[in-house]
């Protein structure tokens, strides 16, 4: 299994445009052969920050999904935004138990 995990800082003015992006996105993803989990969340302590949630089945997946036309106009919408800082990490996990 693959985790991406990570977090984006937005200026203020950014905020609500990035929250329209992002549920459209994650709608459309999850839409998607391989996606198990894909979901946007917006802290409660610094809402200009939003972490972004994402498991696929396999690497293969994850690379088909930065092809797809929804990934493409998501880049093109934050590209437009006040984006101070992205910091987004891809984990490959060999093994997964409930806690």
């Amino acid at each position: 299994m693959i985790v991406v995990s990570g977090t984006f800082r937005l200026g203020a003015s950014s905020v609500e445009a990035a929250k329209a992006a992002a549920i459209e996105m994650a709608r459309e993803t999850r839409k998607e052969d391989g996606c198990i989990t894909y979901a946007f969340f917006q802290s409660i302590e610094e809402p200009t920050t939003f972490r972004v949630f994402e498991e696929w089945e396999s690497d293969v997946h994850l690379k088909a999904h930065f092809e797809v036309a929804h990934m493409k106009t998501f880049r093109a919408r934050l590209g437009e935004l006040e984006v101070l800082e992205r910091n987004v990490k891809k984990y490959v996990v060999a093994d997964v138990e409930g806690l």
